[in-house]
């Protein structure tokens, strides 16, 4: 945080009290202007929902750019009150219902068609074919392939690995086009879709998963006239510590890409490419910001904070690290930048589970009342609240650089289930 970030969320917490996310409006522009830049027109950009569906911010990237994957009818009518127009968004995901596929399906038979819907099994297929068909209208999909590869990522973020339960082998392709009434039927086949996993560290697997859908695309091509297009999916990375080495920029995701097509004859490249980021356009725009109740003077020493697991389960699912600073001190306020004396502790919240801990940071000394920020959380921070422990909704606020504007008012008591 520089300094006037730090004051603009001390300000923030007097008038809207804590648990609180912030949200710097500048650096969700900057991030979402790289990927911009990296993916230029006519890539298609598909900010992914599920990151963070908060209206504000969604508003704030759809007038960015970015059109909208969502991965179920909840999600497509958040994009939709962001002020997106359905031929802007996409459904997709591995667990779309009965309803969520006749809602695409109506969508096409009133002239105001999804982009496209993306496909996970032969099951997927016969239930869109089955609603199309009552609709009178086709349906325009892409079939997500699996491509096996082993993404540079943690496992439990490796989607594209062959024991992953999303998406089809390349092999099983054929049987899921059947399923869907072939190549004239109720859908109109127009491509692949592909996602090898999250917060990728190299971009090797991207890339060879790049190069299995550009093959399937050209061999479907004879049976198939329509298939023009291919999705490769998001998992750019973000620099979650500050302290690691350097993560591929959305740039290098792109010349890769790049250098895949251009081995190719004009004539055999896509028509259409997608990209669908979510956290490096939002995780980097958001704090948590939390005050301390207690200081145990342990070994190592434990902060234990009014936020925690139900606001942030990052860390407690797959011991995520985010970046820490306090801002203030035995109820001062500090620079975060002033090379004060820090110590290193264990930061903890303040749900009854001993997983409940948000992990180490050096920090200043604390005391009841002081403030302590949690960076890097403006993706699968807030879309993962729990009430768990009966916890009201946090507030959530963004700075624009010279105002705060409330985007979601603290939850009650009386909301809880």
């Amino acid at each position: 945080m520089n300094g006037g970030l730090e004051q603009a969320a001390r300000e923030a917490v007097a008038q809207f009290g804590t648990p609180l996310y912030f949200y710097d409006l500048a650096r969700l522009r900057a991030d979402a202007t790289q990927i911009r830049e990296a993916f230029r027109d006519p890539w298609i950009r598909l900010y992914s929902l599920k990151a963070n569906g908060l209206p504000g911010l969604v508003r704030e990237i759809l007038d960015s750019g970015f059109s909208f994957s969502a991965v179920s009818g909840g999600e497509l009518d958040l994009g939709r009150r962001a002020g997106a127009d359905p031929s802007r968004m996409v459904l997709e995901g591995v667990g779309k219902t009965e309803r969520d596929l006749r809602s695409a399906a109506r969508l096409a038979a009133t002239s105001t068609p999804l982009l496209w819907v993306s496909l996970e099994s032969a099951e997927d297929a016969a239930a869109l074919a089955a609603h199309a068909f009552r609709g009178g209208e086709r349906v325009d999909a892409l079939v997500r392939v699996n491509p096996s590869v082993a993404p540079e990522t943690l496992g439990a973020l490796a989607v594209g690995a062959p024991s992953s339960k999303f998406g089809v082998l390349p092999e099983e392709l054929p049987s899921v086009i059947e399923a869907g009434g072939g190549p004239h039927g109720p859908i109109r086949w127009r491509g692949i879709h592909l996602h090898v996993g999250s917060q990728l560290g190299a971009v090797d697997a991207w890339r060879s998963s790049f190069r299995v859908g550009l093959r399937l695309l050209e061999l479907q091509r004879a049976e198939l006239t329509e298939f023009d297009t291919l999705d490769a999916g998001g998992g750019f990375p973000v620099a979650y510590d500050e302290g690691a080495a350097s993560v591929p920029s959305p740039a290098r995701f792109a010349a890769a890409a790049n250098t895949e097509l251009v081995q190719l004859p004009a004539a055999a490249r896509p028509s259409r490419l997608a990209v669908e980021p979510g956290r490096a356009v939002v995780a980097g725009c958001g704090w948590l910001i939390g005050r301390v109740l207690h200081v145990r003077r342990r070994e190592p020493p434990i902060v234990v904070l009014d936020t925690g697991m139900t606001e942030l389960i990052r860390p407690a699912l797959y011991s995520a690290r985010h970046p820490m600073v306090a801002l203030t001190s035995l109820g001062e306020p500090i620079d975060t930048s002033d090379g004060a004396p820090n110590e290193t502790v264990r930061v903890d919240g303040p749900v009854c589970e001993s997983t409940d801990t948000l992990g180490s940071a050096s920090l200043p000394p604390l005391a009841r009342g002081d403030l302590v920020a949690i960076g890097m959380t403006g993706a699968y921070g807030s879309s993962m609240f729990s009430s768990y422990n009966g916890r009201p909704r946090p507030s959530e606020v963004a700075w624009d650089g010279g105002r705060l504007t409330m985007l979601r008012r603290r939850g009650s008591y009386r909301a809880l289930p």
